[in-house]
């Protein structure tokens, strides 16, 4: 006997509450539902149903056999098509998001290997400093930086980044290192207008100290800012994987490091959890693995 093909029919029995109109929603014969019923019973050893000529009824054991059967065949359900999802040829448009300076250094040359090596997938990159709404801007998957808010999304774990304060080595040997956050009102800030700036900068992980800055520049990207940096300009403030590379060449040095708050933990985020489709479901598998071999956010 076809266990969970039993558990199918009995269920299905216990639902309409007659042999007749489950066989009927089955394709099959009353008599066929009806053995394959009684097998079941003689199976697990327990009545399930109590008959009449004009009736079926689930006995008390029965009623806690249907509802665990449903639970099964409900989880048997959702594993086939995890496995599905998994094993299918990604196929489709594959829509992707993170921030802008995030997504064209580290997201981006993960976009296009993947097109490569799945030529029937589309991409389509969104890289922008808000946060992109899933559902209503038809994204699959998002690269998110800070702590995510309980939203019901699967969320992977790939790395972390700081915020930090840094200038280039001949602005410090003109103008000192700072060596306290209050050290900052003598020097040249450089500060960015986007969406996520503030005047007031804060540090500390356990002993919080906010500093209220006094810009001298202000930039509209952090790009910019990073770049008048790098000139000796200034000193400004940015998340560490921005400059990365400029701190491997010596471009760029931090200060205030102890000073620093707690990091800022990147997640990739999707919607569709274990029935995520190929495309998404390789897609995630693949930039995972990418993003935490990454040492500029490991």
């Amino acid at each position: 006997m076809d266990r969970w093909h039993a558990m199918r029919v009995f269920v299905k029995v216990g639902e309409t509450g007659s042999f007749a109109g489950a066989g009927r929603q089955l394709n099959m014969s009353p008599p066929a539902v009806t053995r394959i019923v009684s097998s079941l019973e003689e199976t697990i050893g327990a009545r399930l149903l109590t008959r009449t000529t004009r009736s079926v009824r689930l006995t008390d054991a029965g009623s806690r056999y249907l509802e665990d059967c449903e639970r099964l065949l409900h989880e048997l359900n959702e594993v086939e098509a995890a496995a599905a999802a998994t094993f299918g040829k990604p196929t489709g448009t594959l829509s992707i998001t993170a921030p802008s300076m995030f997504g064209s250094l580290f997201v981006m040359p993960l976009v296009t290997e993947f097109l490569d090596t799945h030529p029937e997938v589309i991409g389509r990159a969104v890289f922008a400093d808000r946060i992109v709404n899933l559902m209503e801007e038809e994204v699959d998957v998002a690269i998110r930086i800070g702590h995510l808010p309980d939203s019901g999304y699967a969320a992977i774990r790939v790395g972390e980044v700081r915020r930090v304060i840094c200038g280039s080595p001949a602005y410090f040997q003109r103008k000192g290192i700072p060596e306290m956050p209050s050290d900052l009102a003598e020097h040249r800030i450089i500060a960015t207008t986007n969406a996520w700036s503030s005047l007031e900068w804060k540090f500390g992980m356990r002993e919080k100290t906010n500093v209220r800055i006094a810009p001298r520049l202000f930039c509209s990207t952090n790009e910019a800012a990073i770049l008048a940096a790098v000139d000796g300009w200034g000193i400004t403030r940015v998340l560490s994987y921005q400059i990365a590379a400029r701190l491997d060449t010596g471009e760029l040095r931090t200060v205030l490091s102890d000073h620093e708050e707690e990091t800022l933990p990147i997640h990739v985020v999707h919607s569709d959890g274990r029935h995520a489709s190929a495309k998404v479901r390789s897609f995630v598998d693949f930039a995972v693995a990418r993003l935490r071999a990454n040492r500029h956010i490991n």
